[in-house]
């Protein structure tokens, strides 16, 4: 009985840090889409966490997966990568 009972705590608390981990990830992707910053990239990686004990999340995470090609998800990387910002360069 208690042996039960404590694996079903354990997989509770499995699930909260999962979702807590995933949805803040996901979050700071959804924030870096306005600020400088891989949000593009950011955002799959949350779902991918969150996938590890949602299906919903495994779902949208194939989704995506069906409909960006390497290629795409490359020149993704390339657009965010010239989205941040560079240091001024000092006067020579």
């Amino acid at each position: 009985m208690f042996a039960e009972l404590g694996k079903r705590g354990y997989q509770l608390a499995r699930r909260i840090v999962i979702a807590v981990i995933g949805g803040t990830v996901v979050l700071a992707g959804v924030i870096m889409l306005v600020t400088p910053g891989p949000g593009l990239v950011v955002i799959p990686l949350g779902l991918a966490i969150l996938a590890l004990e949602f299906a919903w999340a495994k779902l949208w995470l194939e989704r995506l997966k069906a409909r960006l090609t390497k290629e795409q998800l490359n020149g993704l990387l390339e657009k965010t990568r010239n989205l941040t910002p560079r240091p001024p360069k000092p006067d020579a």
